[in-house]
């Protein structure tokens, strides 16, 4: 199988399916029809793209998009990348910074505004600025959208097994064999993401390297992600105050966060202040 005939499959699954169930299943099927060695060719083609996407001005757009900084997090965000298929694959891993003109992440923007209210008001003296930020649904996101795939990245390791017949055998040492190491996971003791490490909290460093996201995203001087709360889909509906001293610098923060429930306790409400 050559790189055609990897991203031929990769596409040929959305345009197949309807949910993302049903793409990892037709994938699967397909990959298990295949001689092994093909399938091993899938799997070198999804590592050496995967390898590609894993950069940190890469990491600092999903970190934003996605508002979720852990290592699995940003992996499974790359997973989802691919998923989207070649030509936007190539277009945002050769520019990260054009990630807002992909319809999917344009479509998160707009479910944002659905699942999350903002409003700004001044004081009539001008003196302070109260921005408050109400979010009203269970999840921020639909599952279907959320921009991580982590399934995705396995479906050759299920038809690998399929076809040999051996549980728990997958094709990642025959794609090492060929000298193809995987990236991920990333911040261990073998590999980091290409390129110079940086803090994606410097809003300066921020704007040179991603110029259109730190303009969409820009809150002052200051960069946000997405998601100005946990991004777990266990956090219930949310409010969030902040008010601002015009022209003074210091700035106060409150947060109230109803309604969490996780197994073994539940978190009725937390209220949390703190003072910049």
């Amino acid at each position: 199988m050559d790189v055609e005939g990897f991203w031929e499959l990769v596409e040929s699954s959305a345009r197949e399916t309807t949910s993302r169930k049903e793409r990892v299943g037709w994938l699967e099927e397909r990959l298990s029809r295949l001689p092994v060695k093909e399938v091993v060719d899938y799997q070198a083609w999804f590592t050496l793209c995967a390898n590609r996407a894993c950069t940190w001005d890469m990491y600092a757009v999903c970190w934003t998009v996605a508002g979720s900084g852990s290592s699995d997090g940003f992996e499974y965000f790359v997973d989802w990348l691919i998923s989207l298929g070649r030509e936007t694959f190539e277009k945002i891993t050769g520019c990260p910074d054009r990630i807002l003109e992909l319809p999917e992440v344009q479509r998160l923007f707009e479910l944002s505004r659905t699942y999350c209210h903002e409003r700004t008001s001044v004081s009539e003296d001008g003196a302070f600025r109260l921005l408050r930020l109400t979010r009203v649904r269970l999840q921020y996101w639909p599952n279907e959208d959320w921009p991580e795939f982590e399934s995705f990245a396995y479906v050759a390791c299920e038809a690998y097994q399929r076809i040999t017949g051996v549980e728990d055998a997958h094709p990642y040492d025959a794609v090492q064999a060929r000298g193809i190491t995987r990236v991920f996971p990333f911040l261990s003791n073998r590999a980091q993401p290409e390129g110079e490490e940086w803090d994606f909290g410097d809003g300066a460093e921020f704007e040179r390297r991603l110029p259109r996201l730190a303009h969409h995203y820009a809150t002052g001087n200051e960069l946000q992600p997405a998601t100005p709360w946990p991004d777990s889909p266990g956090w219930g509906p949310t409010r969030a105050w902040e008010f601002c001293r015009n022209g003074a610098g210091d700035r106060c923060v409150r947060r109230q966060r109803l309604h969490f429930f996780a197994p073994n306790f539940a978190w009725v409400a937390m209220d949390r202040d703190s003072a910049v």
